[in-house]
């Protein structure tokens, strides 16, 4: 009997005495993980309902939507607590130890630890299904505290004593819907590997347990990465020991190792975050557009005041320019547009406010033009002859839209788009 303290998510308790458990973990990790570090090749998902595949037909209502697909995955069994244990003949039985942090997993998609958006579930739910593995998708991250955790010990040896994971890890892309030349001069619309991706990392269920040296585990599970912490083969682990705790130097270096990564990533963040953007000197486009809802006319309105946003209005004498924009500093890609969007009525740059750049749904307004990826945008396009277009930010990978047709409504950011067509714009020469 054994049981941990701390509250947390479901846990597995699996322990290495037992020739049957053992048995049934190398049951399990042959089917559902491979093997430690390896890259994995992750089998196609159940898509969701309307997933479209690369190279599908799409409409001009798809413009302003993305899905995500999974490039790669690597699965890496991963120690969080950890203590090394010993037990003796006269120390058997059941006991409770404290064991320490040995390494912090976040569930993150890009840039963000925030998994709050359609596009970051999906993705995660994809990992998850292509592996056969229950991950996690949601905002999350394992304990830094320390555990207790019970365990009955029935022979003497060497122990770790731990609880871990499975930290899942890969690529991930989105796909987007395009115009595509089909050849003669003609075009169609497409689903077409978007510009947007990066990394995502999760995590499976939690398990805790204690193993031996002496024990036979299998060479991808859990078990045996807390079993590498110990110093089995030193001196240390074959001499003879009272019972209790006993350093490790095979886990202080890992600790110390997973450390130094965090506060490398950590200060890469903040060196980042404190460099001030550059004023852009901006090449744009003769050409002045508005930014309409199709068919309807309500369209972008930049603001006056600096606290606001972006706004759904109509055009009247007194717009003052303000839904008047320019396309700058553009570039072609792949057949995708990348552009910054000027405004003519208050001079600024379209772009989201870093303060809350993380969030779904955080409002589109425009602030002083800098070299800044907050203030590029991919600019999705409909067949020549129409002036249909989605826009993508290209920092946050978000789309844009809005949640209701509305004068005065805001312009947000949507991880997945407006799946009810409503991500759909018209750049409309004035």
């Amino acid at each position: 009997m054994r049981h941990s303290r701390s509250s947390g998510l479901w846990r597995i308790g699996l322990t290495a005495l037992s020739a049957l458990a053992v048995s049934a973990l190398a049951a399990t990790t042959a089917t559902a993980a491979p093997a430690a570090a390896a890259p994995a090749t992750a089998k196609p998902a159940a898509l969701a309902a309307g997933q479209p595949k690369l190279g599908d037909s799409c409409t001009p209502a798809d413009l302003g939507k993305r899905y995500p697909y999974i490039k790669s995955t690597q699965v890496v069994p991963t120690i969080t607590h950890f203590k090394g244990w010993y037990v003796t003949e006269g120390s058997t039985g059941s006991q409770t130890i404290e064991t320490s942090t040995q390494t912090v997993v976040t569930v993150q998609v890009g840039l963000s630890a925030n998994i709050q958006g359609s596009f970051q579930v999906e993705l995660l739910g994809q990992v998850g299904g292509s592996l056969g593995l229950n991950v996690q998708i949601s905002s999350s991250t394992t304990s830094s505290e320390s555990k207790s955790i019970s365990w009955d010990f029935r022979r003497p040896g060497y122990y770790a004593l731990y609880e871990g994971t499975r930290k899942v890890t890969g690529q991930y892309g989105s796909l987007n819907c395009n115009r595509v030349a089909t050849g003669n001069g003609n075009s169609a619309t497409k689903w077409v590997d978007g510009p947007e991706s990066g990394s995502y990392t999760t995590y499976t269920t939690l398990e805790e347990g204690a193993v031996r040296c002496e024990d036979t585990v299998p060479a991808s599970s859990i078990m045996r990465k807390a079993q590498d912490l110990l110093d089995c083969g030193s001196p240390v682990a074959t001499a003879k020991h009272p019972a209790g705790p006993v350093r490790s130097a095979n886990a202080d270096q890992a600790k110390r190792d997973a450390d130094k990564a965090v506060t490398a990533a950590q200060s890469m963040k903040a060196v980042q975050a404190a460099q001030p953007a550059t004023r852009a000197a901006l090449d744009c486009q003769p050409a002045v557009y508005k930014i309409d809802v199709p068919g309807k006319p309500l369209n972008w309105s930049a603001p006056l005041l600096a606290n606001d946003g972006i706004r759904l209005r109509e055009s009247t004498f007194f717009s003052a320019h303000l839904d008047n924009w320019r396309l700058c500093n553009v570039t072609e890609n792949n057949g995708v547009l990348e552009a910054t969007l000027w405004n003519w009525g208050n001079g600024g740059c379209a772009t989201i406010p870093a303060d809350i750049a993380n969030l779904e749904q955080a409002y589109l307004t425009t602030a002083t033009c800098g070299e800044d990826d907050l203030q590029r945008f991919y600019i999705y396009r409909d067949v020549p002859g129409s002036s249909k277009i989605g826009l993508q930010n290209k920092y946050t990978g978000s789309m844009l839209g809005h949640d209701r047709y509305a004068d005065g409504e805001l312009v947000r950011q949507y991880s997945g788009g407006r799946q009810d067509g409503t991500g759909t714009y018209a750049l409309t020469r004035v």
